[in-house]
């Protein structure tokens, strides 16, 4: 059974950083994309950084500059390295992998970690 198990949420203070992790267990992670998807309260779950198999990243325009985006496929990790963050980046980070070609095809998600800005 593929699992997605993300860890690294906290609450930090405006300006901190944070990294998430997704630990992928039963993929070939680097055979697909693999994003970080933010969901706060009262709006739908939104895109913030994704991958591509031949480790292209995409960002949303909110957080390009101050996250990154990466992925170990020795450890099949995702990682988001998160620098400056706001209060508009709370939320409940889920990692997900899904097609490169077919927009909105998700495979599988994790349960998702809380990140708190203040």
């Amino acid at each position: 059974e593929v699992q997605l198990v993300e860890s690294g949420g906290d609450s930090v203070q405006a300006g901190g950083s944070l990294r998430l992790s997704c630990v992928i267990s039963k993929f070939t992670v680097n055979r697909y994309c693999s994003g970080w998807f933010r969901q706060s309260p009262g709006k739908p779950r939104g895109e913030v950084a994704t991958i591509d198999s031949d480790g292209v990243t995409n960002y949303a325009n909110s957080v390009k500059g101050r996250f990154t985006i990466s992925r170990d496929n020795a450890k099949s990790t995702l990682y988001l390295q998160m620098d400056n963050l706001k209060s508009e980046d709370s939320g409940v980070y889920y990692c997900t992998t899904m097609s490169c070609t077919v927009a909105g095809e998700y495979y599988f998600w994790g349960q998702g970690t809380q990140v708190t800005v203040s």
